[in-house]
């Protein structure tokens, strides 16, 4: 397992990563982290505030002009 503080860091390069599936990848060890109450509290506050900022970027990235979202 990877650990919580590798989650939190791996986000930030969620915006700039050049694979599509390790970006995913890293969503999802943060979503399952989140998720898991052996995690503390503080800890998963700020991954979720981390990926929230990830999801907003990342959807100003992908959707284009003639997209609704």
């Amino acid at each position: 397992m990877v650990s919580v503080r590798t989650i939190y860091h791996n986000l930030r390069f969620c915006d700039n990563c050049p694979d599509p599936a390790i970006s995913a990848s890293y969503r999802e060890a943060a979503q399952n982290a989140i998720a898991d109450s052996k995690i503390s509290l503080v800890w998963r506050q700020a991954i979720a505030k981390r990926l929230n900022q990830v999801n907003q970027s990342l959807a100003r990235l992908t959707v284009g002009p003639n997209d609704s979202y």
